[in-house]
Order: C-alpha cells, then sequence, then structure tokens
C-alpha cells in the first residue's frame, strides 16, 4: 500500500471499532475511566490490517513511548531513524526483541525511512529543533504522524504544523498526553460542566525559565555514521560538536529549546487549562511577567496564572501540594477549586466533591497507552485526534506568547485572531527563527 493514497481497509478497518478517546476532544462531558478499543486486544490480525509504524529519533522519551505502542496488535514497528548509532541499535534490540524477530530497519538519515511506501504513521521524538520540520517532511510524504511536544519551537512552527496537515490531509497527534490521563479529563470536566460554579481562575505550573546562548568547547566532530552532526543539528544555527548536547545538553539552549523551557511543563500544563476554560480556538490576549509567574488574561475574563517551579520539586512552597506529582494545576471557579498532577490523586475544595472524587481510582499520569491509541484509532477512522493541530497551534502559542513577555521582560498583548503581538515589533520578530539550510 502507498501510505500517500487514500486510506483503504487497513485504515478503515476499525472505524467503527470499540469506543475511542476521539471523542474527547469536543465532548463537554468527559468520564472518567477511559476504555481502549478492541483492537488493542486482538492478537490476530493479518499483516496486511496491521498499521506500519516507523520512529524517528529513539531516545529516552521515544523508548517511553515505543514501549506503550508495542504491544499495540494492530500496529507494527518497522523502522527506526536516528542519527546516532548507539541510539539506533538500542532501539532495534528493543523492537526485534518485542516481535522475537530481527526485521526491524534502520536509518541514520530520515528521509530515507519517509521515502518507503510500506510505512504508514511515524513517531517523532528527536530533540526540539527538529519536531516542526520533521513533521511537516512526513505529512508531506504521506505519512500520519505523532509528534512529541513541544511540537514547534516558534509561533511560525506551529502555524505551519496546521497548514501543511491541513493541506496534506494527514493526521496529527501531538504529545500532550495528559489530555487522555483520567484524573486530569475528570479535573477538566469539572471545570467545564459547572461544577467548580463560574471558572475564574486557571494555574498552570512550569520550569523556572532558562535563556542560555553560551556555546560548549568544541570537539572533534564523530564520524557521521556514528553521529551525524550536521543532521543533528538541522534547521538550527551552526555550532561546533560536543558529546554533551548529544547526550541532552541540548536543553536549555536558545538555539535549540522551546520558549526559555516554559514548553516543557507548559504544553502539557497551559494545553490543560485551555481546555478547562473552553479556548481550544483562543488563547489569552493578555501576558504580565514577574519573577515567580506569568499571568494572562483571556478575552471571557479568566485568568490564567503560570507559576515557576524550581527543579528538584521536593518543596514547593504553600502553593502546590507536592504529593500530586509532576505537571499540577488548578482549576478555580467561584464554588469550589479541583487540584491534580501526575500521581492521579484529585483534591478538591468543596467537601461533598471531594468526597466522590476520593473514590475515584488513581491513574499515573506519565502513561502513553490511551494518547496513543487515540492516534491509531483516528489513523484507521480519518477523524481528528483528542490533540490535533489545531489545538496544538494555540495551546503552543499561548505558551510562547508568555515566554516571550518573560524574555523580554514586559507584558505582551496578542490578537487571538491573527496572532500578531500587538504594536511590539520585536515581539514579533521573534515569533520566527531563520532555518539553516542543512540538506
Amino acid at each position: 500500500m502507498s501510505s500517500k493514497s487514500t486510506p483503504n481497509r487497513r485504515h478503515l478497518i476499525s472505524a467503527a471499532a470499540g469506543l475511542t478517546l476521539t471523542g474527547l476532544a469536543t465532548n463537554a462531558s468527559v468520564p472518567y475511566f477511559f476504555t481502549a478499543s478492541p483492537l488493542a486486544a486482538q492478537d490476530s490480525l493479518a499483516a496486511s490490517d496491521k498499521l506500519t509504524l516507523g520512529v524517528i529519533g529513539i531516545g529516552p522519551r521515544c523508548t517511553y513511548d515505543l514501549k506503550s505502542i508495542l504491544p499495540f496488535a494492530d500496529v507494527r514497528c518497522v523502522a527506526i531513524a536516528d542519527v546516532q548509532q548507539t541510539r539506533r541499535d538500542a532501539g532495534k534490540q528493543l523492537v526485534d526483541r518485542h516481535y522475537g524477530n530481527d526485521d526491524c530497519q534502520l536509518y541514520s538519515d530520515f528521509r530515507q525511512l519517509l521515502a518507503r511506501d510500506d510505512i504508514d504513521t511515524v513517531l517523532i521524538a528527536t530533540g526540539d529543533r527538529w519536531h516542526a520540520a520533521a513533521a511537516m517532511l512526513a505529512a508531506q510524504a504521506g505519512k500520519d504522524v505523532y509528534c512529541e511536544k513541544p511540537c514547534g519551537i516558534t509561533i511560525a512552527d506551529c502555524q505551519a504544523i496546521e497548514s501543511v496537515f491541513a493541506d496534506t490531509g494527514r493526521i496529527f497527534q501531538a504529545g500532550t498526553q495528559r489530555r487522555s490521563v483520567a484524573n486530569f479529563a475528570t479535573a477538566v470536566d469539572l471545570a467545564r460542566t459547572g461544577q467548580l460554579g463560574q471558572l475564574q481562575e486557571l494555574q498552570a505550573t512550569v520550569y523556572v525559565p532558562t535563556l542560555d546562548n553560551t556555546w560548549l568547547p568544541a570537539q572533534p566532530t564523530p564520524d557521521p555514521e556514528h553521529c551525524d552532526w550536521n543532521l543533528w543539528l538541522g534547521p538550527a544555527p551552526w555550532r561546533p560538536y560536543n558529546e554533551k548536547y548529544v547526550a541532552g545538553g541540548w536543553r536549555g539552549q536558545y538555539d535549540f529549546d522551546s520558549g526559555a523551557r516554559l514548553l516543557d511543563w507548559g504544553a502539557h500544563t497551559v494545553d490543560l487549562c485551555q481546555w478547562a476554560n473552553q479556548a481550544d480556538e483562543t488563547l489569552p490576549i493578555e501576558y504580565i511577567p514577574s519573577d515567580t509567574q506569568i499571568t494572562c488574561r483571556y478575552a471571557n475574563g479568566v485568568k490564567l496564572v503560570i507559576d515557576f517551579l524550581e527543579q528538584p520539586f521536593g518543596d514547593r512552597g504553600p502553593r502546590w501540594v507536592t504529593r500530586l506529582g509532576t505537571c499540577p494545576v488548578r482549576f478555580i471557579g467561584d464554588e469550589g477549586s479541583v487540584e491534580t498532577g501526575d500521581a492521579g490523586e484529585l483534591l478538591a475544595s468543596a467537601p461533598t466533591l471531594q468526597q466522590e472524587l476520593s473514590k475515584a481510582k488513581r491513574v499515573q499520569g506519565l502513561d502513553v497507552t490511551e494518547h496513543a491509541r487515540n492516534f491509531f484509532d483516528s489513523v484507521r477512522s480519518r477523524q481528528k485526534t483528542i490533540c490535533n493541530p489545531s489545538v496544538m497551534r494555540h495551546s503552543h502559542i499561548a505558551c510562547h506568547a508568555a515566554a516571550l513577555s518573560w524574555i523580554l521582560k514586559r507584558p505582551l498583548t496578542i490578537d487571538p485572531k491573527t496572532e500578531r503581538f500587538v504594536n511590539d515589533d520585536e515581539a514579533n520578530r521573534l515569533c520566527k527563527r531563520p532555518a539553516r539550510d542543512w540538506a
């Protein structure tokens, strides 16, 4: 099958199969428990009925994702591309061990993987600098894409992703998987259905922003077969090789990272606030930075507070309950509030509401299984994913606007329709970055 063609029976076989998470993108009421598609439990599908998967960039995060995807009976991982040989080999070992064979093909250049007509879907989990470019190249090659966050390191990147996926008709899922985790969905449901009263304030947590433009000391450039430094840099500006970059030391570097690291958590927590405020088609209009937080305001009057948390996260002071885990959010209405995080517990201010929530089963917030399941079910049905390009664009741009207010050390106002800053040429120039010619 050519992955550039109209979806055939492989894509359509489960269009009506079972309960999935797709409806969560539009439904106002969100159930606490999710049920995976029956396809996840099938183990006798013919090879022609399986979706083929290629992986682009396989580090620690991708390995985590892939371990959730490999058990899907209707998906088959067939190829991995990574510029580092050690990571390619580790990925192949993981995949081949799972399937009990030696079939997984390896590539140092992901363009070779995208050239294969027998690959339907790709999982993109490179460093931030590559997410947008790789996702758009994959769509233009006829692939459906699950892309880790942050999906774009600039506002322009996020806009371009939505445009390309609309033009190509491909399916896109942003890796903001907390929309597919039960405790977060339940907290959002309380806000959206009026059980907290009139929504007043949304609180999202992020790392303390950082802005680093320094270069690490130059080291000899390795053999491209072991690590292709030019391809690792990709669209980012050139700088000399240092082994710490490819080992994860790129984080916090402006050239490689997203929004002063604000999107590391903000892509999740601000996204959940957007969802709770029924603001998936808009974003806050005002952003006011301080040393400890960024205060934002929506056109409907609801306030969004982006709160900076120090690392490590053992002592969070009076503002957050430590036992709730990482990526906590809080939604406040005029009749009560709810707070939750990755540990799965929900805390509500109203005693009667807390009594009901205490009966709910805890679900760890880091699991990606339901989110990936939503993606593959959407590939088959050709329906929008829960974190489709429009959802991603608005929540990511809200994060980028907040980050720019912190970088520039001044309040910013943005027009949510044009996504341009009002009377601030400097901020508008920072909405995009020049891309290096890496090809």
